[in-house]
């Protein structure tokens, strides 16, 4: 990854400025809506638009990236973006709000086809730590996303919007400026099947332990799901958190998610290898998740909310970089967007999931869902090791 330092460099930047825009809207988008007045099934269909537009469209991006080149797919899909987060600025009606969220989704492959551009730069022994440094950009992206919109809305409600905009913009000039081709050419990609959804699904879930790995992904994306949804809640009900503590939380949680992600998983991949990392990652996530509840104080739910961070660290871009070897070169465009799919579904399942146990059983439940959920992943990492170890050296 030496040689290539300058586009890894790029790429943090493109996906850091993209997610920045990203988690400007996130925080206003329910009290946008509220103002509509829409019934509590047309609030949940707002809020899952975007995930299953992404679901239905990111593995078609990657496809397409895989077919035609990460520039063009990456200049689409954030061309996209500006134009659904103006609308969002300046939406009028519920069903401006819709739209806005629709056209970001369909167009939103950027982190698949940003992962795809970082398999196509780095060989198997650096993509993890490559894989992480994207994690990193996603996660700082967050955290300075929220800072900046809260200071933004004090200044006009539309001024949000704009300025994701204006972000998704800065990176698509970055992109046509200074980010070169990277996919492989056409003599050693290999042949390109056509960029069908469910096709693309069939395809590379038939490599071997690749249909695992995608089981995985949708197993802690519904875990941390679960977590994100209902984390402000949970503060607000055992701790009496004002909305400014509660926002520190979270940051608290992204910085420490971002620099295990961005410096520490490399590393440690290099060492250790993948699926010890990712059964590792989800055991400790899965012990602070089912612990989190149950923090008596703040100082406990600090140091539990740390372990929890480390874990889905760990976790997380591990399993995209055995993802990514686990097939050809010309299908990784394919199955990151595949995984995004997949990830999608479950930012769809997970959110609802949560809601409903949280008002039905108790706000533990959610917590405990996400728990079993990680357990799940480590069984499944951990059955299927063998079978990576003998795989590994044909890919």
């Amino acid at each position: 990854m030496r040689h290539h330092r300058a586009k890894v460099g790029i790429v943090f930047l493109i996906v850091f400025i993209d997610l920045v825009g990203f988690g400007i809207v996130i925080p206003f988008l329910p009290l946008y809506a509220e103002k509509f007045g829409p019934s509590p099934v047309v609030f949940g269909l707002l809020m899952a638009s975007y995930s299953a537009m992404q679901f239905v469209f990111a593995p078609i991006l990657g496809r397409l990236s895989d077919r035609h080149g990460r520039r063009p797919v990456l200049l689409l899909s954030l061309a996209g973006s500006v134009a659904g987060y103006l609308l969002f600025a300046f939406a009028g009606s519920l069903a401006m709000l819709f739209a806005s969220r629709i056209i970001d989704g369909i167009s939103g492959g950027n982190i698949s086809t940003a992962q795809a551009v970082i398999a196509d730069i780095t060989d198997e022994r650096d993509r993890t730590k490559g894989m992480g440094i994207i994690g990193a950009a996603f996660g700082l992206g967050f955290i300075c996303g929220p800072a900046l919109a809260a200071v933004l809305v004090s200044i006009a409600h539309w001024l949000p919007g704009v300025a994701a905009a204006m972000t998704s913009a800065t990176a698509l000039v970055l992109v046509a400026v200074a980010l070169p081709e990277t996919r492989r050419t056409q003599d050693d990609a290999g042949p390109r099947p056509p960029a069908r959804r469910f096709g693309s699904l069939r395809r590379v879930a038939g490599y071997p332990l690749v249909g695992a790995c995608l089981a995985m992904v949708f197993l802690i994306i519904f875990a941390f799901s679960n977590f994100e949804t209902t984390f402000a809640q949970l503060l607000r009900l055992r701790f009496a958190m004002s909305l400014s503590s509660v926002g520190w939380m979270f940051v608290y949680a992204g910085v420490l998610g971002a620099l295990v992600q961005g410096g520490l998983v490399g590393r440690l991949a290099q060492r250790f290898g993948e699926p010890r990392l990712i059964a590792v990652g989800g055991a400790v996530a899965a012990a602070a998740a089912g612990a989190l509840p149950f923090a008596g104080s703040t100082w406990r739910l600090l140091l539990v909310l740390a372990v929890l961070a480390v874990g889905h660290g760990l976790l997380a871009p591990s399993l995209s970089s055995l993802t990514s070897r686990l097939v050809p070169n010309h299908e990784v465009g394919g199955v990151m967007g595949v995984s995004q799919g997949v990830s999608s579904l479950a930012r769809i399942f997970g959110p609802f999931w949560a809601e409903w146990v949280y008002g039905a059983s108790g706000p533990a439940a959610p917590y405990l869902s996400a728990a079993a959920a990680y357990v799940v992943s480590v069984i499944v990492i951990v059955a299927a090791r063998r079978a990576v170890a003998t795989t590994e050296p044909e890919v």
